[in-house]
């Protein structure tokens, strides 16, 4: 496997892992690592911005998609919305370091849009979360 598609499959990975599409990059990270050959602070790092970068996209999607919210075709109910974002509300936008977390972390990512968090706040929590995790991946393998 070339340098270019190893690295380049890692962010195409982490990117589509932290959209709400269903997709795992953990796994690819560990196979690289396992495989040897690649500087494992670059995967990390590659891994790190495409995650970020796709839960921009969450942002983004909760800050527009919202004015839709009454449509039948709207993705979550109206309940379901109140009681998330309520509970974002309660715990704050630290909460946001828990963007990495399977299930919760890409909603978390969403519902930020939707309140308008500070997007300098967004991208510094989300950052710390998502490169924590990679970096313990990592670790495990060294």
């Amino acid at each position: 496997m070339t340098a270019f598609a190893a690295y380049g499959g890692l962010f195409l990975s982490s990117f589509i892992a932290a959209t709400l599409l269903p997709a795992q990059s953990e796994a690819l990270l560990a196979g690289l690592l396992a495989a040897g050959g690649f500087d494992p602070v670059l995967l990390v790092t590659v891994a790190t911005i495409g995650n970020v970068l796709g839960a921009v996209v969450n942002w983004l999607l909760g800050r527009y998609i919202v004015h839709f919210r009454d449509r039948r075709w709207f993705p979550v109910k109206g309940k379901a919305l109140d009681r998330a974002t309520a509970q974002f509300q309660r715990w704050g936008s630290w909460s946001l370091l828990l963007s990495w977390m399977p299930i919760i972390g890409d909603p978390l990512t969403v519902v930020a849009g939707i309140l308008r968090v500070d997007f300098r706040l967004f991208l510094l929590l989300v950052t710390i979360g998502k490169a924590a995790r990679y970096g313990v991946i990592t670790l495990a393998f060294l």
